[in-house]
């Protein structure tokens, strides 16, 4: 079974954090070779990322892809997120986690912007 997890930041405005939940809905919906689509996030509002991980391994998840829904490659990106993906497999060793690039570095990212402007 293979979890995706869209991670994001997390925001003291609700109606932030509600795009990611959305943007997570409708990967679900396209994605179906993910058993399981969840939004997540770093700090400030749960569903934290160690506790998606966890509901997703509880529910029979070994494959879990975080798409880091992060602009730029900052400490979260190249610290945080590896960190509690270290922490998750000491703590399920069968489980392997992959990291996805984060949304700004994505190849084609300035195209889709340029045809979008």
């Amino acid at each position: 079974m293979k979890a995706l997890l869209v991670v994001a930041h997390g925001s003291r405005r609700p109606q932030s954090n509600q795009e990611v939940v959305e943007l997570a809905k409708q990967l679900a919906e396209k994605l179906s070779h993910y058993s399981q689509v969840h939004a997540a996030f770093l700090e400030l509002v749960e569903p934290t990322i160690p506790q998606q991980i966890e509901r997703c391994y509880q529910a029979g998840a070994k494959r879990i892809t975080l798409y880091p829904h992060f602009l730029a490659a900052g400490t979260h990106v190249v610290n945080d997120l590896p960190r509690i993906i270290e922490q998750a497999t000491n703590e399920h060793p069968d489980l392997n986690i992959e990291l996805l690039p984060h949304l700004g570095g994505f190849d084609g990212l300035a195209e889709f912007i340029g045809q979008a402007l």
